[in-house]
Order: structure tokens, then C-alpha cells, then sequence
């Protein structure tokens, strides 16, 4: 059986400037320890999100700053992302809230890691990541974006995982 959450928020500091936040969970679990996890389902953490492909229903989790995928534990040379977690904040003002072109610059702070197995959970020992970005919502085509992301993070047996990276965003994440 496999259980997400979120919760999300948006919050108006001052005059158009906008704080988000969200937190998010997932877990993958099991009916009988004999048969393990399902090989199927599950969530690839880092990234972007986007992926061009569905392997057998996994979710796809962006955290900007890492490579897709890369902060998904490798069991056996097999990616098992079977829990994660991940928390946002993000600063957003907009340039332009015309209605043929609604642009946003922001901002944001990012944390998140994904496990295997319960037993190795520690929801505190995140990957965390930082950067800038731009958002626009063209009524036609829908949201897209671009953002820059720094990992400061190394991630094990991947050291080009973290650093700069740059992601792109086509339509709204839900």
C-alpha cells in the first residue's frame, strides 16, 4: 500500500510579495515481510521532476540542485526509493500580472531525502539545495519556468549529483 501527503501554503508578506511553503511525505509499504516491497510503484527523488518516461508508476519527486533521480537509494545496483520526504520555502514576486503573461521571479530553499527501508529513516537527514528562479503562465501553453539550483550536499557514489544545476518546469506540479 503506498500513502502520500502535503500540506501547502501561501502567505502575502508585503504588498505582491508571496511566501510558499510545502511539505511533502511518501511511503511505499508492504502486507507480508516475506514478499518485500513491490518492485513496482514507488518515488525517484532529485531533480526536476520531469522525466520522459514512467518506469512502472514511480513518482517522480523534484528536489532542484541534484540530478534526477540521484537521491534515490541504489539496493543491489536498483533505485528503491520506498519513503521520502521534502520541504520548500519559496520567495515569489511577480513583474507582471497581465493577463496574457503573468511572470514571477523567486527564490527558494530546498530539503529532502528518500530511503529504502523504515528502519533507515531519519527525516532530518535531508539534502538541501538553494537558488533563483522565473515562472510565467501564458493562458495559451500554461506554466512554464526555469530555475537554478545549487546542491551543497555531496551524494554518495555520485559526485556530479549536487552543485549547480539548472531545471525546467512545464506546467503546474501537483
Amino acid at each position: 500500500h503506498k500513502w502520500t501527503g502535503r500540506s501547502q501554503w501561501y502567505m502575502a508578506l508585503v504588498e505582491n510579495l508571496v511566501l510558499y511553503t510545502n511539505a511533502q511525505f511518501g511511503g511505499l509499504f508492504y502486507y507480508s515481510k516475506n514478499l518485500g516491497y513491490s518492485p513496482f510503484e514507488g518515488f525517484d527523488l532529485g531533480g526536476d521532476g520531469l522525466s520522459g518516461y514512467n518506469l512502472y508508476g514511480r513518482e517522480s519527486i523534484g528536489l532542484r540542485g541534484y540530478l534526477n533521480s540521484s537521491l534515490t537509494p541504489l539496493v543491489g545496483g536498483v533505485r528503491e526509493g520506498n519513503l521520502y520526504d521534502k520541504f520548500t520555502m519559496e520567495l515569489r514576486y511577480p513583474i507582471s500580472l497581465k493577463p496574457q503573461a503573468a511572470i514571477y521571479l523567486l527564490t527558494f530553499v530546498e530539503a529532502g531525502n528518500s530511503w529504502a527501508n523504515f528502519d533507515d529513516v531519519n527525516p532530518f537527514n535531508v539534502y538541501r539545495s538553494a537558488g533563483v528562479g522565473i515562472r510565467m503562465f501564458l493562458p495559451m501553453l500554461g506554466m512554464l519556468g526555469v530555475d537554478w539550483g545549487y546542491g551543497f550536499d555531496a551524494v554518495p557514489n555520485n559526485s556530479s549529483a549536487n552543485k549547480g544545476q539548472f531545471h525546467f518546469v512545464i506546467g503546474m506540479p501537483f
